[in-house]
Protein backbone atom coordinates (compact mmCIF):
# COMPACT_ATOMS: atom_id res chain seq x y z
CA UNK A 1 0.00 0.00 0.00
CA UNK A 2 2.49 2.64 -0.99
CA UNK A 3 1.55 5.87 -2.74
CA UNK A 4 5.14 6.35 -3.89
CA UNK A 5 4.41 4.24 -6.97
CA UNK A 6 2.09 7.05 -8.10
CA UNK A 7 4.76 9.73 -7.75
CA UNK A 8 4.91 10.16 -11.54
CA UNK A 9 1.22 11.09 -11.52
CA UNK A 10 1.79 13.77 -8.89
CA UNK A 11 4.82 15.05 -10.79
CA UNK A 12 2.62 16.03 -13.71
CA UNK A 13 0.43 18.13 -11.42
CA UNK A 14 3.40 19.97 -9.94
CA UNK A 15 4.23 22.21 -12.91
CA UNK A 16 2.03 25.18 -11.85
CA UNK A 17 3.43 25.09 -8.33
CA UNK A 18 7.02 24.81 -9.55
CA UNK A 19 6.33 27.78 -11.82
CA UNK A 20 4.91 29.75 -8.90
CA UNK A 21 7.96 28.97 -6.75
CA UNK A 22 10.23 30.19 -9.55
CA UNK A 23 8.16 33.35 -9.98
CA UNK A 24 8.46 34.34 -6.32
CA UNK A 25 12.16 33.43 -6.27
CA UNK A 26 12.03 30.44 -3.95
CA UNK A 27 14.90 27.97 -4.01
CA UNK A 28 14.34 24.23 -3.47
CA UNK A 29 15.89 24.56 -0.01
CA UNK A 30 13.54 27.43 0.74
CA UNK A 31 10.56 25.25 -0.22
CA UNK A 32 11.90 22.49 2.04
CA UNK A 33 12.11 24.89 4.97
CA UNK A 34 8.57 26.16 4.39
CA UNK A 35 7.33 22.56 4.24
CA UNK A 36 9.03 21.86 7.57
CA UNK A 37 7.51 24.95 9.20
CA UNK A 38 4.07 23.77 8.08
CA UNK A 39 4.76 20.42 9.77
CA UNK A 40 5.77 22.22 12.97
CA UNK A 41 2.54 24.21 12.82
CA UNK A 42 0.59 20.96 12.31
CA UNK A 43 2.26 19.38 15.34
CA UNK A 44 1.40 22.42 17.45
CA UNK A 45 -2.22 22.35 16.29
CA UNK A 46 -2.53 18.63 16.97
CA UNK A 47 -1.12 19.08 20.48
CA UNK A 48 -4.14 21.19 21.46
CA UNK A 49 -6.76 19.76 19.09
CA UNK A 50 -8.21 17.18 21.49
CA UNK A 51 -9.94 19.94 23.44
CA UNK A 52 -10.93 21.78 20.24
CA UNK A 53 -11.60 18.95 17.75
CA UNK A 54 -12.23 21.17 14.74
CA UNK A 55 -8.55 22.11 14.91
CA UNK A 56 -7.86 18.62 13.60
CA UNK A 57 -9.12 19.88 10.25
CA UNK A 58 -6.57 22.70 10.35
CA UNK A 59 -3.84 20.18 11.11
CA UNK A 60 -4.98 17.98 8.24
CA UNK A 61 -4.66 20.88 5.79
CA UNK A 62 -1.20 21.75 7.13
CA UNK A 63 -0.06 18.13 6.74
CA UNK A 64 -1.38 18.04 3.18
CA UNK A 65 0.55 21.23 2.36
CA UNK A 66 3.69 19.80 3.95
CA UNK A 67 3.44 16.69 1.80
CA UNK A 68 2.73 18.66 -1.36
CA UNK A 69 5.66 21.03 -0.86
CA UNK A 70 7.85 18.01 -0.16
CA UNK A 71 7.19 17.06 -3.77
CA UNK A 72 7.58 20.59 -5.08
CA UNK A 73 11.10 21.07 -3.69
CA UNK A 74 12.49 18.10 -5.61
CA UNK A 75 10.63 19.02 -8.79
CA UNK A 76 11.91 22.59 -8.53
CA UNK A 77 15.49 21.38 -8.08
CA UNK A 78 15.17 19.24 -11.21
CA UNK A 79 13.56 22.09 -13.16
CA UNK A 80 16.40 24.45 -12.24
CA UNK A 81 18.98 21.68 -12.74
CA UNK A 82 20.46 22.36 -9.32
CA UNK A 83 19.71 19.04 -7.60
CA UNK A 84 22.55 18.34 -5.17
CA UNK A 85 23.58 15.99 -2.40
CA UNK A 86 23.45 18.89 0.06
CA UNK A 87 19.87 19.68 -0.93
CA UNK A 88 18.93 16.01 -0.67
CA UNK A 89 20.46 15.82 2.80
CA UNK A 90 18.62 18.94 3.98
CA UNK A 91 15.34 17.59 2.58
CA UNK A 92 15.69 14.26 4.37
CA UNK A 93 16.75 15.80 7.68
CA UNK A 94 13.80 18.21 7.63
CA UNK A 95 11.46 15.37 6.64
CA UNK A 96 12.53 13.33 9.66
CA UNK A 97 12.05 16.27 12.01
CA UNK A 98 8.68 16.90 10.38
CA UNK A 99 7.69 13.29 11.04
CA UNK A 100 8.75 13.67 14.67
CA UNK A 101 6.91 16.91 15.38
CA UNK A 102 3.69 15.69 13.74
CA UNK A 103 3.63 12.41 15.66
CA UNK A 104 4.67 14.02 18.94
CA UNK A 105 1.91 16.58 18.46
CA UNK A 106 -0.63 13.82 17.87
CA UNK A 107 0.51 11.87 20.93
CA UNK A 108 0.64 14.98 23.14
CA UNK A 109 -2.87 15.97 22.15
CA UNK A 110 -4.38 12.72 23.40
CA UNK A 111 -1.87 12.07 26.19
CA UNK A 112 -0.72 8.74 24.72
CA UNK A 113 3.04 9.02 25.15
CA UNK A 114 3.83 5.30 25.05
CA UNK A 115 1.97 4.97 21.76
CA UNK A 116 3.73 8.08 20.52
CA UNK A 117 7.16 6.60 21.26
CA UNK A 118 6.26 3.33 19.55
CA UNK A 119 4.88 5.21 16.55
CA UNK A 120 7.78 7.60 16.10
CA UNK A 121 10.37 4.81 16.35
CA UNK A 122 8.47 2.82 13.72
CA UNK A 123 8.39 5.82 11.41
CA UNK A 124 12.05 6.68 11.94
CA UNK A 125 13.22 3.09 11.42
CA UNK A 126 11.20 2.87 8.20
CA UNK A 127 12.93 5.99 6.87
CA UNK A 128 16.33 4.89 8.17
CA UNK A 129 16.16 1.55 6.37
CA UNK A 130 15.19 3.35 3.17
CA UNK A 131 18.27 5.56 3.16
CA UNK A 132 20.65 3.07 4.79
CA UNK A 133 20.05 0.72 1.87
CA UNK A 134 21.38 3.47 -0.38
CA UNK A 135 24.35 4.00 1.95
CA UNK A 136 25.48 0.39 1.46
CA UNK A 137 25.33 0.66 -2.33
CA UNK A 138 21.73 -0.30 -3.12
CA UNK A 139 19.00 1.90 -4.54
CA UNK A 140 17.07 4.02 -2.06
CA UNK A 141 14.10 1.98 -0.85
CA UNK A 142 10.63 3.52 -0.85
CA UNK A 143 8.59 0.31 -0.74
CA UNK A 144 6.91 -1.62 2.03
CA UNK A 145 3.52 -1.34 3.62
CA UNK A 146 3.75 2.26 4.81
CA UNK A 147 5.97 4.85 3.14
CA UNK A 148 6.04 8.57 3.93
CA UNK A 149 3.41 9.46 1.37
CA UNK A 150 1.11 6.85 2.90
CA UNK A 151 1.74 8.19 6.40
CA UNK A 152 0.94 11.77 5.47
CA UNK A 153 -2.20 10.68 3.64
CA UNK A 154 -3.33 8.68 6.68
CA UNK A 155 -2.59 11.55 9.06
CA UNK A 156 -4.63 13.94 6.94
CA UNK A 157 -7.57 11.56 6.52
CA UNK A 158 -7.68 10.29 10.09
CA UNK A 159 -7.29 13.69 11.73
CA UNK A 160 -10.01 15.01 9.46
CA UNK A 161 -12.24 12.22 10.77
CA UNK A 162 -11.11 12.91 14.34
CA UNK A 163 -12.68 16.36 14.14
CA UNK A 164 -16.06 14.65 14.29
CA UNK A 165 -15.55 11.19 15.87
CA UNK A 166 -15.01 10.64 19.59
CA UNK A 167 -13.24 7.73 21.38
CA UNK A 168 -14.38 4.16 20.78
CA UNK A 169 -15.32 1.64 23.42
CA UNK A 170 -11.66 0.68 23.76
CA UNK A 171 -10.83 4.20 24.88
CA UNK A 172 -8.94 5.28 21.78
CA UNK A 173 -10.09 7.94 19.37
CA UNK A 174 -9.10 7.83 15.67
CA UNK A 175 -5.79 9.53 16.48
CA UNK A 176 -4.94 6.84 19.03
CA UNK A 177 -5.64 4.12 16.48
CA UNK A 178 -3.53 5.99 13.95
CA UNK A 179 -0.61 5.86 16.35
CA UNK A 180 -1.19 2.13 16.82
CA UNK A 181 -1.02 1.66 13.05
CA UNK A 182 2.20 3.67 12.82
CA UNK A 183 3.71 1.71 15.72
CA UNK A 184 2.88 -1.71 14.31
CA UNK A 185 2.98 -1.21 10.55
CA UNK A 186 5.95 1.16 10.76
CA UNK A 187 8.13 -1.53 12.32
CA UNK A 188 6.78 -4.14 9.90
CA UNK A 189 7.71 -1.85 6.99
CA UNK A 190 11.19 -1.37 8.43
CA UNK A 191 11.55 -5.15 8.71
CA UNK A 192 10.42 -5.55 5.09
CA UNK A 193 13.01 -3.05 3.89
CA UNK A 194 15.73 -4.69 5.99
CA UNK A 195 14.86 -8.13 4.64
CA UNK A 196 14.91 -7.04 1.00
CA UNK A 197 18.16 -5.11 1.49
CA UNK A 198 19.84 -8.11 3.09
CA UNK A 199 18.66 -10.37 0.28
CA UNK A 200 20.05 -7.93 -2.28
CA UNK A 201 23.42 -7.88 -0.51
CA UNK A 202 23.82 -11.66 -0.40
Amino acid sequence: MTLDRFRHVADRALDPFVGLARTVGLSPNGVSVIAFLLAVAAGGVYAVAASRPLLYLVGAVLVFLNGWLDLVDGALARELDIASSAGDLLDHVLDRYADIVIIVGLAAGIGQWALGIAAVTGVLMTSYLGTQSQAVGLDRVYGGLLGRADRLALVGIVTGIAAFVRPTGLGLDPVGWLLVVFAVVGHVTAAQRFYHAMRALE
